[in-house]
C-alpha cells in the first residue's frame, strides 16, 4: 500500500511522513522528489520546464520505482510529495492501479496565512520564494479537484506528531 501525503509546501509532509513511518508497522518513506532529482542530474540537462514533474518521464518513474520497491519489500510506502496538476495525479494514481497498489492518498491542509509563515519562518530551509510560488496554485487545486480526491487533515492547529497519529488511524482503521 502506498500512503501519499499531498499539500503545497509548508503543509509538513516531510516531518509527518517521518512520524507515520513510525506509526505504521513494516513501512518505509519514499520521497518521490529522489527521482526528479536524478533527472535533473541527466548531462546535458532534459529540457527547461521549471518543475521535475512536468517532464513526462517522471511520473512513470515514480510509479516504476514505488511498485518495484513494494515488490521487493512488501508493506507500506509513505510517499510525501506534492502532486497540483490534476492530470499528473490521474496518470500516477491510474499507474499505481494498473499494478493493483491501492493508495490511500492524504492533504495536509493549512490556512495560506499560516503555510506562508511556516515557510517564511523555515529555519532549515529558510524562506523560499520557490516554495511561496506554489501556494495560490495549491489553493486553486484545493477549490477544484485536489480535496476530492483525497482525506483532507487540516493542520493549522495541529501539530506534526497529531497529525500523524490521524494518518496512522485512519489507515490501521
Amino acid at each position: 500500500m502506498i500512503v501519499w501525503l499531498n499539500g503545497t509546501h509548508g503543509a509538513g509532509k516531510t516531518t509527518t511522513s517521518a512520524l507515520v513511518q513510525q506509526l505504521i508497522p513494516d513501512s518505509r518513506v519514499f520521497d518521490a522528489e529522489k527521482v526528479g532529482e536524478t533527472l535533473m542530474d541527466i548531462t546535458p540537462g532534459l529540457p527547461w520546464t521549471g518543475n521535475f514533474q512536468h517532464w513526462p518521464p517522471w511520473r512513470p518513474l515514480v510509479v516504476e520505482t514505488a511498485r518495484r520497491v513494494l515488490d521487493y519489500t512488501g508493506g507500506t510506502l509513505v510517499m510525501p510529495m506534492t502532486v497540483l496538476v490534476e492530470e499528473y495525479w490521474r496518470e500516477i494514481s491510474s499507474g499505481l492501479a494498473e499494478h493493483a497498489v491501492p493508495v490511500r492518498h492524504f492533504v495536509l491542509h493549512a490556512d495560506q496565512d499560516v503555510l506562508r509563515g511556516r515557510i517564511e519562518g523555515d529555519t532549515v530551509m529558510g524562506p523560499s520564494p520557490f516554495r511561496l510560488q506554489y501556494l495560490e496554485p495549491y489553493a486553486e487545486a484545493a477549490r477544484t479537484w485536489l480535496h476530492a480526491e483525497a482525506e483532507v487533515v487540516d493542520t493549522t492547529h495541529l501539530t506534526p506528531e497529531q497529525t500523524a497519529a490521524r494518518i496512522a488511524e485512519a489507515v490501521k482503521g
